[in-house]
C-alpha cells in the first residue's frame, strides 16, 4: 500500500530520529517497521528512520545525536482505534553512575533514553507513538486496523516534527 501524507517538509532544523520496531513476521507487530519504510521514501532532510525488530542498547548512539526521537510500536488497546502519543523521559536503571545494565539484549524506550543519558550525558526529547493493533499471528499481513494505524502514525509524526521546529 502506498501512503501519501502532507506535512513532511524539506526543511528540518532539528535532527529527528524515528525508530519503528516490531516483528515483521507477526502480523500487526510489523506496524513500526512499515511506518519507517514509508518515512524513508519521503527522504526528508534531518530525518533518520530506523527499522528494528527490538530496541537494543546499540541504538543509544543514534539517540545521542538527535534533537527529537520518536519510537513507533504496535500496541493492543481494548477501547480505542486511535494512535496514542506519550512523551517519554529517561527512566530505568541506566542512569548516571549505574554500573549494572538494567536489561540484556532488548530494552524499553525509557531505559534506552536512560542509557543514552548515562553514556552520552544527554538524551533527546522523545515521544512514543503507539499504534492500535489486534492480530499478532505469525505469517499474517497487517490487519485493516493496522493499515489505518500506519496512516495515523505518519500523520502524527509529521505533526510532532512540525511542532518541534
Amino acid at each position: 500500500m502506498a501512503y501519501s501524507i502532507d506535512g513532511f517538509s524539506s526543511e528540518a532544523s532539528p535532527t529527528f530520529v524515528v525508530i519503528g520496531y516490531g516483528n515483521p513476521d507477526k502480523g500487526d507487530d510489523a506496524i513500526g517497521q512499515k511506518v519507517v519504510a514509508q518515512l524513508q521514501k519521503f527522504k526528508t532532510p534531518g530525518l533518520e528512520a530506523y527499522s528494528v525488530t527490538q530496541l537494543t542498547p546499540e541504538l543509544s548512539s543514534k539517540l545521542a545525536k538527535a534533537s527529537v526521537t520518536i519510537f513507533v510500536d504496535a500496541c493492543k488497546f481494548k477501547n480505542t482505534d486511535t494512535v496514542q502519543v506519550k512523551p517519554l523521559d529517561a527512566c530505568g536503571t541506566e542512569t548516571t553512575g549505574s554500573t549494572l545494565p538494567g536489561f540484556g539484549h532488548s530494552c524499553s524506550p525509557r531505559s534506552l533514553l536512560a542509557l543514552t543519558q548515562s553514556v552520552y550525558g544527554r538524551f533527546p526529547k522523545a515521544w512514543w507513538v503507539e499504534v492500535p493493533a489486534n492480530d499478532f499471528t505469525i505469517g499474517h499481513p497487517l490487519s485493516a486496523q493496522a493499515e489505518q494505524g500506519v496512516i495515523q502514525a505518519l500523520q502524527t509524526i509529521a505533526s510532532l516534527m512540525s511542532s518541534a521546529d
